[in-house]
């Protein structure tokens, strides 16, 4: 009964446009750039099917634990920047980018690039505190967009960390994306404090009732200059996490997604099997969207995306640098050695702070590997979405 419920839920609340141009920019190539990246990875070679685009690092928000900080001057791509950029991401197939911050909404060209890009689909992850009744109007209208809203919770949990009165604003955007029929999802971050509220059926039934098609869920990790280390989720949080995942999938009403695991319940870091890497808002091309380093930026070999990632040692061995620690977050697992690692291919930081001293000060801790207990996926529909879309892939933590 799951898929009858999700069908009728997405024709009823998106447009046919919306729904139609997701079926045709998003689903339909995202299989085709899945395979191209397979028939690729069984030649040794490695281009991601998805890019992170994160179009500037100024934010209307100060969130607990929030890697993203502007240092002075907000830093941000221009125009022709992410216009070069996906005409040379075009060229491998590629036709699935998320655009986030910072805040994207902060972007002036914002609503430009999904209308010079009208045969790409776009995931657009925001605060949804600077969504108006004319940029969801554009938005519907353009309609090859996809809005991610983050939201941690009821009004309480989420304004711990989001900000007195953030709640009600972020209910009033999605009000918008209703009334403009705009597909959208939630996203909400797993935190010490808050993941048996977010994964309880009342929640789940309050995004469902806000519109929402899906729900995202990130494991918080505590990087950046206030990591917030009381946030992190321990090892049997995580685990219950997953069983509580899974327990919710068989009756929830929208999508339930996850970055963490695959078909079979493994562990999975995207980066690391290098499905995406993370453009940052100086145009510098890194591991991760919390992962600030960088050796290549996409004006290289004159904006030869290609040549310029498979020329790359820093993002071809970090496959072979996770894969021989851990199927999980090296960040979390391992980050005195990822230090190391970053050195000896003399990475740049391109985080407009110290992320080499922010790194030195983490401590070991546990991530979404967990070989005792993995669990795989027990319906039909979520084994399918894992293995052939990018559910479950396509996100940052």
């Amino acid at each position: 009964m799951i898929v009858p419920r999700l069908l009728f839920r997405a024709v009823t609340r998106v447009s046919p446009r919306n729904l139609y141009n997701a079926w045709r920019l998003w689903f339909v190539p995202g299989f085709a750039a899945l395979r191209k990246f397979r028939e690729r990875q069984a030649e040794g070679e490695f281009f991601p099917p998805f890019f992170f685009i994160a179009l500037t690092d100024a934010c209307n928000l100060q969130c607990r634990g929030c890697w993203i900080t502007s240092q002075g001057k907000p830093r941000q791509l221009t125009l022709n920047d992410v216009t070069s950029f996906i005409n040379s991401a075009k060229t491998q197939g590629n036709r699935f980018f998320i655009l986030l911050g910072g805040e994207p909404f902060l972007y002036k060209d914002l609503v430009t690039i999904l209308e010079t890009n009208l045969d790409c689909y776009f995931q657009i992850i925001t605060n949804g505190m600077l969504i108006s009744n004319e940029s969801a109007r554009k938005i519907a209208r353009v309609g090859n967009a996809t809005l991610l809203i983050s939201v941690d919770g009821f009004q309480s949990a989420n304004d711990f960390r989001r900000g007195e009165g953030v709640f009600g604003q972020v209910v009033h955007a999605m009000k918008l994306l209703r009334k403009h029929r705009i597909l959208f999802g939630i996203a909400t971050t797993l935190t010490s404090t808050n993941w048996e509220e977010v994964l309880s059926r009342d929640f789940i039934r309050w995004a469902d009732s806000q519109g929402a098609i899906y729900l995202w869920y990130y494991i918080y990790r505590p990087v950046g200059p206030s990591p917030t280390p009381e946030l992190a989720l321990s090892r049997a949080q995580i685990a219950a996490v997953r069983q509580r995942l899974l327990a919710l999938r068989r009756e929830s009403p929208i999508i339930l997604i996850d970055t963490y695991w695959d078909a079979a319940g493994r562990a999975f870091c995207p980066a690391a099997a290098g499905l995406g890497y993370h453009i940052g808002p100086a145009g510098d091309i890194e591991l991760c969207p919390p992962l600030s380093f960088a050796t290549a930026t996409i004006g290289d070999n004159s904006g030869d995306l290609l040549q310029t990632i498979r020329e790359n040692s820093l993002l071809r061995d970090f496959r072979a640098f996770v894969h021989a620690r851990t199927r999980g977050c090296v960040i979390l697992e391992h980050p005195q050695d990822l230090i190391q690692f970053l050195r000896e291919h003399e990475a740049r930081d391109t985080s407009g702070r110290d992320a080499y001293h922010e790194l030195s000060q983490l401590q070991p801790r546990p991530s979404h590997h967990l070989p005792e207990a993995e669990i795989p996926e027990d319906t039909w529909l979520y084994r399918w979405l894992k293995k052939n879309l990018f559910f479950g892939l396509a996100a940052y933590g």
